[in-house]
């Protein structure tokens, strides 16, 4: 990577990271991100909306390849003393975005000064956090025939500046669901005159390790409880509404499915046996992230190629990852670039991108750029 793009590379990560801002609400960082390629490059912007695009067009392309960066925060306070820091209180970069987009924008400026005989999309994602970036962006794939899609993320305990890859899939599908549970109040001396919904919701959480076992599943199946929230405090009256929330995840999109099916209709079985109405929410949904593997053995090339470090993932992330709506439309894959392997992990407040990882993923880009 040239010293002056390594350079301009890093001080936009800082910038980035002093303006951390949550999910879908990108607006100041998709401007600066915007302003900086239009500033050093010669590449077409397309905005559109929360999210942007930049392209580097070829003379006689060879296929249109893109590579995605997301731009969100996360609410979290920053505590640590870097020069950088956040000036925004409660909302930091702690996941490493501010690095993903300051490198995807560091790859632009390397592919539009040296060329390449592709179509390059740079795609810019906001809401990753959230699961709705990705949904919403994927537009991009069908409208511009992308045939490769590729991604990396920054990932603690594996060993700095190594490139982790797996085949298949690399991150569960996942998702939020709340149950909302509804009865009749009645007095706290005289429970019996009205139906409260603890009873059924103690039910629902017993259920939890029938419904995730090993036996029952082909691949890991698990459930969180988020938060139980019932009736109020008031000592006097019988509780008659409640919501549970639970994180659900899979290995398997189906066996997702299944678990929201089986937590649905139990739900329902004990409403009717207790005399209760009973509702059903989702949010952030995340689906499967499945690599290819055509595309992930042309990360393995391209790291040969560059001379940088490879290791091979054993088993997926249980956490989930929006990429897999992409790879649901074209070929691609996501990778891992190491932060070290005792580096605090992401989501923690002593977490920050370190900018010696981002000359490898510019370098990693470039290689798979030129295969």
């Amino acid at each position: 990577m040239e010293p002056y793009n390594l350079t301009l590379t890093k001080n936009l990560r800082h910038e980035l990271h002093m303006h951390p801002e949550l999910s879908n609400e990108e607006v100041w960082t998709k401007q600066r991100l915007i302003d900086f390629l239009k500033d050093h490059t010669h590449l077409e912007i397309v905005d559109k909306g929360k999210w942007f695009y930049a392209i580097h067009w070829a003379k006689e392309a060879k296929k249109n390849i893109a590579f995605r960066a997301d731009l969100d925060a996360l609410p979290i306070a920053e505590t640590i003393d870097v020069p950088h820091a956040s000036k925004f209180s409660g909302v930091s970069h702690k996941c490493g975005h501010d690095g993903h987009s300051a490198c995807l924008a560091g790859f632009a400026l390397e592919i539009d000064q040296k060329g390449s005989d592709k179509n390059i999309f740079f795609l810019f994602q906001h809401a990753e956090e959230t699961g709705d970036g990705a949904a919403q962006c994927v537009s991009l794939v069908k409208e511009n025939h992308i045939e490769e899609i590729y991604a990396f993320h920054n990932m603690s305990g594996m060993a700095l500046n190594t490139v982790h890859v797996i085949d298949g899939t690399a991150h569960c599908a996942s998702k939020g669901m709340s149950i909302h549970m509804e009865g009749t109040p009645a007095h706290a001396s005289q429970p019996e005159d009205g139906v409260n919904p603890s009873f059924a919701m103690a039910k629902i959480i017993q259920a939890i390790p029938e419904f995730t076992s090993r036996e029952k599943n082909n691949g890991e199946v698990l459930c969180t409880v988020v938060q139980v929230d019932i009736g109020e405090r008031a000592f006097g009256v019988s509780a008659s509404k409640g919501n549970l929330l639970l994180t659900i995840r899979a290995f398997y999109e189906e066996e997702l499915d299944q678990l929201q099916k089986n937590f649905e209709n139990f739900s329902l079985e004990l409403s009717a046996q207790y005399g209760l109405k009973t509702s059903f929410s989702y949010n952030d949904t995340f689906p499967e992230t499945v690599n290819h593997k055509e595309s992930s053995d042309k990360i393995r090339y391209a790291c040969q190629k560059k001379g940088l470090q490879l290791g091979e993932m054993k088993e997926a992330f249980r956490a989930s990852e929006d990429f897999g709506h992409y790879l649901k439309e074209t070929k691609g894959a996501i990778c891992y670039i190491g932060n070290g392997e005792d580096y605090p992990p992401i989501h923690t407040v002593e977490y920050d991108f370190r900018d010696e990882m981002i000359e490898t993923a510019v370098e990693l880009f470039k290689g798979l750029a030129e295969l």
